[in-house]
Order: C-alpha cells, then structure tokens, then sequence
C-alpha cells in the first residue's frame, strides 16, 4: 500500500482512529474533522519529512502534503477501513449512472485476463485453420483451457468483483458463483424437474453468463448486511458466510437462473415469430438486440432453435442475423483504436479485442471492457448491429453450421453477398458512430498517454518557456496578500493571486489537464513544457463540495489558453462568506530555475501575462 508507513503515523499524531470524524482532501491538503483537537500533536506532525506545514482553521485539522496528497488520501482511507462507495446504492436509490459505474468496476480488474484469453482463441484458430496444430491434441486441450478459463468461470470471478464493488465479502461473493458451476449442482443438468425442499428446481448450466450472479451480489450484500447486525460478534467468523451461502445459493439456482432462461425461451419464441412476420424487422431486433441479450446470457434461449433449424431446414436464419452484432462490437473496437492516441490505455485495449473479434468471434472483451464503460455506446451497438441485422434479414442469410462468427467463418453463411453486406455495414456504421459520438470529452482520460506533453508556442513550435496567462478577469495581488499561510508563506508553490470580477476560469496556456477535483474548486494543469500549475478557486471552497462550481474538463484533456475549463456563481459563493482569492501557483517551483513575473498588481484580463517560467 502506498504511503502505508506514513499514513500510520498521521493517524498516530492526530489522536488515532476514534479521533477522526471525516476526512476530505482539496489540492494540497488533507482536511480532517477531529473530535478533539487537542488530541493532535501539530508539532511532531509538522516535523514529519512529507509535511509542509499543518493549519487549524474554519474546524478543519488541516495538514499540508503537496501535490501527492490524492495519493495520501486513499492510503488514509483504507488504513481507515473506509471503501470507495461512490457507486453503491444509498437509501435505496437506483440511479442509471451507478448500475453504470457498478457494472464497469465489476469488469475493469477482469478485462486483461478476458482480453489475453480472447487472444490465446484467435492464435488457436489461426493454428487449426492453417494446419499447425490439430484440434485433437493434447497442446490444443490445454491452451484451449487457457483461453476458456475465464469465460467458463465468470460467475466466480464477478462474483468476487462485484461483491467488493458493492461492499459484501468478495471471497464468499466469489463462491456463489463457484456454487453455481460445481459438479454436486451440474449433475443435475439434464435431468429434468429436481428440487429443493421441495421447491421445483430445474437446473441449467451457469457458465459464461452474468444474469444471475448479478442478481445475487445485488440482495448479497444487503443479505450479508442484516446478518451481521443480528448475529453476535463472537460466531459472525464463520456464521455469516455460512447462513448468507445457504440463503443465497438456493435462492439463484431456484429463481434468479430460471428467470433468466425463462426469459431467454420467450424472447426465442417472440424472434420466431417475428421473423415469420418480418425479416426487416426481426433482422434489426436481432442484430440490435443480441448484445444486450448476451450481457445478461438471454441468448442462450435461442439455441435449441438454432440446432434444430440446422438440423431439420439445413440452415438458421436467427443466427443469420445476430452475426450483425458481433460486428457492430468489433466496429466499435476498431472506432476507438483510431481514436484513442498513440501509447494510450484505450488503444492498447481496443486494437487486441477487435482483432480477438475479427479472428476468433470472442467479443466479451468488447462488450465488457469498452461498451459497458461508455453509456453511448450502448445506443450505437444497438443501431449498428440493427442496420447489419436487418441487411442479413432481407438478404435471406443463414448460417449453416454452428460456429463462432468470425472471418474464418465466411463459408458457412449464404448467400455470401448479402452476408457480406450486412458484416460490414454493422462494423462500418459501428467504427464511424463510436470515432465521432461514441465517448465524452470528460471521459477520454483513457485516451490520451499517460503524462503527454502536447507541443506548444506559438505556431506549434516546442519551447523551454512557458508563459502563463490569466486564469480570469480580475486584481491581481502578490501571493503573500492571500489570507491563506499555506498559499502565502509560498509552501505549496510559487506564484501569484487573482480576485476574480467573474465567474469563468480559464486555461492559462496550452497544456493537459493533470487533476481536475471532485470538489471542483481547483484545478492542475501541465503546460506543454512540462511545467504544472494549479488554479485554486477561493479560500476553504472545498468545504462547499462542488456547490456552485461547475468543472468543464476532467483529467486527461487537452486544452487550449484562453478555453473556458471551469465556472462558478460568484455571488453565491460570496454570500456563503467565503473569499474567492484565486491562487495561481507553480507546484513544481523546485525544478524551475526560473520565474519572472509581469504582473503583481492591478486589474488583468486573460489576455494579461501573470508571470513566464523556463529552466
């Protein structure tokens, strides 16, 4: 754990655990809530190596760190025994936004794995194809192994995320789903009508789907919750697991699994006979739909349909048409390699799970690791795959045998054309829509290389000077007048201040956006000669949480001197008796040999330099 050591003893100095009542952060300080104040010992804290200065003001126990203090802050959290619950429900509100965020945690620490695996599949199937390995051999069984493991096992495995995710126990998360593939439970499959306790009870195989799991983990930790306050502390070891598996276990096998599949036979039945009706129509359900069918493993419901047309009509026309949505996922795969930059997060995510797409038909990767992360790729899956669907629909196009859909699966679809017609306006449509809708400015932080350097100076030429404009309309005063120790005594930084006539902050130069904080009072910004500079909205502002601040950028963008990356509603801010001097400070001042200012006093605009540094 990052700064575990020194985290320990800030805990230690403050007065321990019991001592702390909250804790936030803002952009150079921890801001604590203590019950008693004079527990902490300022001095011995003051002389703590990583500790700039420490400030008791407006019944915050503030304690100086610099530019590392994010890092700090989640140290102090977990120390705490405090989790991230950003994305839990509360009060028992269900909003979209924290499904979102609930379903993308889930999957982010599983996306390498699904994506390596996806790619071990298409190495295979290159291999058989060309007549490199046999699908009979042993090497084959076991890199087959690798490349299923995580597919097969996925209810364990978002078993444990999602539990964490939530706030339950991940390993106990992680055995109900376990209980959902073990051999005891799959033994009945195929054995028609079964029970428990008498309750009918149809078992049917879990692996690769994700309905049901989710389902759990959802009435899980609420399960884990009410157990804990009513079993004693002394047996809660052992007694809590074990009754919240004999609830839970039952509970998904009898009702959250055959919901699922009953589900997935209606909706079988309901394409049947629209295909009947229309093949226009059921060729854009199909194709549009069957992304979302096969998140929650409702597409299951259509196999037996599928193995029955190819053995009795020669060919099927359902997966005729849902091969549409295999392509619409890998267009949009490819769509975000083109845009993402160069050594970026994104572009080393989407180009391996496009070619996983193309090469061997496993497009979970996609599904979970891009689609379900970006809200409006969900309506893009839906219309592209729908444009290819209905294409294959009124081509006629069936598939007549049963494999994955991928490139060296041509042979198998007629008529060909139209089958090709309808693959590639889905992975067209798909690629376009995602290059020019398919994610927020605010969310590109994925995008762009870790610590980029965009190339600034006039007519885009490199240079060791940085010139840094006003953030704002306003007086400028020198930074020893700010009613602040931390800005004035220069602690975090060199520069100036401003008091804003406005509410509009912006970019001082052209640059990236290093940190943009949640509180949305300041903002760090890394000029294209490397220097960082952060803009610092009032004084104690942090306290109002976001309240009146509305943040145009978020950590990743680029912007440009002069744009528009933060506003505020002065007036407001005013009345609550808060100042709104604006420190605009050099964090980095130790590395900079020089800093000459222009501007110390007086009215400035955001055309006015501040002051230029260089090495």
């Amino acid at each position: 754990m990052k700064y575990e050591q020194e985290c320990k003893k800030i805990i230690e100095l403050i007065g321990g655990k019991k001592n702390i009542v909250s804790l936030v952060h803002c952009a150079t300080r921890l801001r604590f809530s203590l019950e008693n104040p004079e527990k902490a010992k300022k001095e011995e804290i003051e002389k703590l190596p990583f500790v700039l200065s420490v400030v008791n003001s407006g019944g915050q126990y503030q304690i100086v760190i610099g530019s590392a203090v994010p890092d700090y802050f989640a140290t102090l959290q977990q120390l705490m025994g405090l989790t991230d619950s950003s994305a839990r429900v509360k009060k028992g509100k269900l909003s979209l936004d924290s499904i979102f965020e609930i379903v993308s945690g889930a999957f982010s620490p599983l996306i390498p794995a699904m994506a390596g695996s996806g790619m071990i599949k298409a190495v295979l199937i290159v291999l058989v194809q060309f007549n490199l390995l046999s699908e009979s051999s042993s090497t084959y069984a076991v890199l087959s192994a690798a490349s299923n493991a995580i597919f097969y096992f996925l209810p364990i495995f978002l078993g444990i995320t999602l539990a964490k995710k939530m706030g339950g126990n991940m390993y106990v998360g992680g055995t109900i789903g376990a209980a959902l593939l073990e051999p005891s439970f799959t033994g009945l499959i195929g054995q028609g009508q079964t029970d428990f306790i008498g309750i009918p009870l149809e078992a049917v195989s879990y692996a690769t789907t994700i309905f049901p799991i989710f389902i759990a983990m959802a009435i899980y930790v609420y399960v884990d919750k009410i157990l804990k306050r009513i079993i004693f502390k002394d047996i809660q070891l052992f007694a809590v697991p074990m009754f919240a598996l004999m609830i839970m276990v039952p509970l998904t096998t009898v009702l959250f699994g055959p919901f699922g599949t009953d589900v997935g036979n209606a909706l079988a039945s309901g394409v049947t006979w629209l295909i009947a009706s229309s093949k226009l129509i059921s060729g854009f359900v199909l194709g549009g739909g069957m992304t979302f069918m096969v998140m929650f493993g409702l597409h299951w419901g259509f196999t037996p349909i599928t193995l029955d047309n190819l053995s009795n009509l020669g060919g099927d026309p359902i997966e005729g048409m849902a091969v549409a949505a295999v392509f619409a996922q890998i267009g949009i795969a490819i769509g975000f390699f083109f845009k993402a930059k160069k050594h970026s997060k994104m572009r080393a995510l989407a180009g391996p799970t496009a070619l996983t797409g193309l090469l061997a038909g496993v497009t979970e990767p996609i599904v979970y690791g891009i689609i379900l992360r970006y809200k409006r790729l969900l309506p893009i899956v839906a219309i592209s795959g729908g444009i290819g669907g209905a294409i294959c629909g009124v081509s006629n196009v069936t598939m007549n045998a049963y494999v994955f859909h991928n490139i060296f699966s041509i042979p198998v679809y007629t008529p060909t054309l139209g089958y090709l017609a309808g693959i590639l306006s889905a992975l067209i449509s798909g690629a376009l829509l995602t290059y020019y809708f398919g994610v927020k400015q605010e969310e590109m932080i994925d995008f762009y290389p870790e610590n980029q350097k965009s190339i600034g100076g006039e007519g885009g030429v490199e240079t060791s000077e940085t010139l840094v404009y006003s953030p704002v309309n306003g007086i400028v005063i020198p930074l020893e007048r700010v009613e602040d120790d931390v800005f004035s005594s220069g602690i975090a930084g060199k520069g100036v201040a401003v008091i804003p006539e406005e509410g509009k902050i912006v970019a001082p130069f052209d640059g990236t956006v290093v940190v943009a904080f949640p509180s949305k009072h300041a903002i760090g910004l890394r000029s294209t000669t490397g220097s960082e500079c952060l803009i610092h909205v009032g004084i104690d502002t942090v306290n109002l949480q976001g309240k009146y601040f509305d943040m145009l950028v978020s950590a990743g963008d680029e912007v440009k001197q002069g744009q528009t990356i933060l506003t505020f509603d002065k007036e407001k801010i005013l009345d609550e008796g808060y100042k709104l001097t604006t420190p605009v400070i050099i964090t980095d001042a130790e590395s900079i040999e020089r800093i000459s200012y222009k501007e110390t006093n007086g009215n400035i605009t955001p055309k006015s330099i501040l002051f230029s540094i260089g090495e």
